[in-house]
């Protein structure tokens, strides 16, 4: 009985939590006004390069993330002058929640309101005004991590959480990878296959009425590559060659 009660308990503050993040995430995306999001660096393995790379940073360097955003804006005649305001927080000393390996229902349930508590509770004291959108960059030394986990972007509570790699080389794929995922926050769905990681067609190409199809040029933002032939593609070495195809456009309200 005790279970019960304790599960029942759960599932009521995760409808509370969820029915409240909708609204927020429908109202944000009316794109009216411009959609502060705020980035919070933190150094994921305590290197010295690392620690080098975040002190090197500044709003500047997601530049082409507001770039990019007002360029498709435009391109689908949204009346808005900026679409996102970039705003860099102080650095974070805490890693986010890990999302358990082989979650069940519950317990990606549980994670979801731990992330949430987590994120409110290390921004609570950081200066300006509450950001609609809280993107913190998990950032690794290359050297020490030439591969990295997955990032999420969460719809609900607006909050993503990115692997990066803390290299100016790298800089403008971050971009890349940390629009892909403020896109998630916004309502968009990914267009490419869990197993292979290619992007889907139609919706996942930039260009799918190209001919030949292959090789593409530009990436679809959810699609995550660049699509060089049936079996392969490539993530793009920045937004300059990304685009946001008409779905992910509909899934975050640019069009109807």
């Amino acid at each position: 009985m005790f279970e019960l009660l304790r599960k029942f308990f759960l599932l009521l503050v995760l409808f509370v939590v969820v029915m409240g993040s909708y609204l927020t995430a429908r109202n944000s995306t009316d794109w009216r006004e411009p959609l502060w999001v705020q980035m919070y660096p933190i150094n994921a393995d305590n290197r010295q390069a690392t620690a080098r790379y975040i002190d090197s940073l500044s709003v500047k360097n997601f530049a082409s993330i507001e770039d990019f955003m007002r360029r498709e804006a435009d391109r689908y005649g949204v009346e808005i002058q900026r679409p996102v305001k970039i705003i860099y927080g102080n650095q974070l000393n805490e890693i986010p929640p890990v999302l358990p390996d082989n979650p069940g229902v519950l317990n990606i349930m549980l994670w979801s309101l731990k992330l949430r508590w987590w994120a409110g509770s290390v921004t609570s004291d950081q200066p300006g005004p509450q950001p609609d959108i809280r993107m913190f960059l998990v950032y690794h030394d290359p050297e020490a991590s030439p591969v990295l986990k997955h990032s999420m972007g969460l719809e609900k509570g607006m909050i993503g959480v990115i692997n990066v790699f803390a290299s100016p080389t790298q800089a403008q794929t971050n971009n890349f990878i940390i629009a892909h995922e403020m896109l998630h926050t916004l309502g968009a769905t990914d267009k490419y296959a869990p197993g292979s990681n290619l992007p889907v067609f139609p919706q996942g190409f930039a260009e799918p009425d190209k001919q030949p199809l292959y090789p593409q040029t530009r990436a679809e933002l959810m699609g995550g590559r660049i699509p060089l032939s049936q079996a392969e593609a490539t993530i793009p070495s920045s937004l300059k060659q990304a685009v946001i195809g008409p779905a992910t456009a509909k899934e975050i309200r640019w069009i109807n």
